[in-house]
């Protein structure tokens, strides 16, 4: 059997551009990409912090460095430029892949630099 499992999450990402008139999408500063072990053109999960709203787009690179974070195409009117969103890619994985398994956090600055990195959520208290 598989799982669908949270694979990596960019969190608390700020929306630099939301660009309407683009062929679709979501560019993401390229450093970011690789440091959550995301990929272009791979499908994420986008949950708008601000607005509530959840959508599903794929991923192109952006300019490494420039903390680039551009919603395209008809997803631009899902969030706007300052939103905070959760960028969220998930894999299948079969039973045997999941010893062990955790997922890759990467949390972010108000201006889409890294603050942390880490592999565990904490358990959520009553």
């Amino acid at each position: 059997m598989q799982s669908i499992m949270l694979k990596a999450k960019l969190h608390q990402a700020r929306v630099t551009h939301a660009v309407l008139n683009y062929e679709g999408s979501c560019a993401i500063d390229g450093e970011l990409l690789e440091l959550a072990g995301m990929r272009e053109f791979e499908q994420i999960q986008i949950y708008n912090i601000d607005n509530g709203k959840r959508f599903t787009t794929y991923i192109i690179r952006g300019e490494d460095g420039s903390g680039m974070i551009s919603v395209n195409g008809a997803a631009a009117h899902q969030a706007d430029v300052g939103d905070r969103i959760i960028i969220c890619a998930y894999g299948n994985y079969d039973d045997s892949e999941l010893a062990g398994f955790k997922p890759k956090m990467v949390y972010l600055n108000e201006d889409n630099s890294v603050s942390h990195t880490s592999f565990d959520i904490p358990v959520q208290v009553a």
